[in-house]
């Protein structure tokens, strides 16, 4: 039995200290959060698209990655391109006099939601380098028949961490009732989603030029 908790609790620890970081999908599932808005579906998305990248990880695919680096440029600007509307978008809301409160205004439906999120998890390269190249190299320390185990540490490490963000994020509620709040929150997703865009492009230039 002990044999099994050291790789899951050693694929948890990997991951969790891989996804605890300011980025555009956290930031995008805490807006979420705040707002209550499709946040189980939001989570649930974020957390299997992570399970997946770990499995293909473990099973094989960053050594075929590795291989092809054309593949990760692509990735990398149509992110930055991403990145960089949506920025544009949040700076663009945090001007707007009437910013929205906790409780009303600007809700989006579902399907756009999840296309947003899919947007920021499966266009940044970022998510290939932590999930599918450094899990799947960290996975090759393990036994084979042991690597499915340290996936499901990797991968619970993720569910929880979504969880936590979407559903803890109401806990910041009474500081968000205020419209200014908003317009703070906004600028800095603006800020960060702009500088992650710019990051993205020159990453991606370099392997073109």
């Amino acid at each position: 039995m002990i044999s099994y908790l050291l790789p899951f609790f050693a694929g948890f620890a990997l991951s969790a200290s891989l996804i605890v970081a300011i980025g555009a999908q956290n930031l995008f599932v805490l807006r979420q959060g705040l707002k209550k808005e499709h946040v189980g579906m939001i989570v649930l998305f974020c957390g299997l698209s992570d399970a997946l990248l770990i499995v293909a990880g473990v099973s094989g695919m960053g050594a075929f990655l590795n291989r092809v680096p054309q593949v990760s440029t692509a990735f990398a600007l149509s992110g930055a391109l991403f990145l960089a509307w949506y920025g544009l978008k949040s700076l663009q809301r945090a001007k707007n006099q009437d910013s929205m409160t906790v409780t009303q205004g600007q809700s989006v439906s579902l399907g756009k939601a999840l296309a947003a999120v899919a947007a920021f998890t499966w266009l940044n390269p970022h998510v290939y380098l932590d999930t599918v190249l450094l899990m799947g190299t960290a996975s090759t320390a393990q036994p084979i028949a042991l690597r499915p185990f340290f996936a499901a540490g990797a991968a619970s490490a993720s569910f929880l961490w979504f969880a936590s963000l979407g559903y803890g994020a109401r806990l910041l509620q009474p500081i968000f009732a205020k419209p200014q709040a908003w317009r703070v929150l906004d600028m800095l997703i603006g800020c960060i989603m702009l500088f992650l865009a710019a990051l993205l492009f020159w990453q991606g230039g370099q392997h073109i030029f």
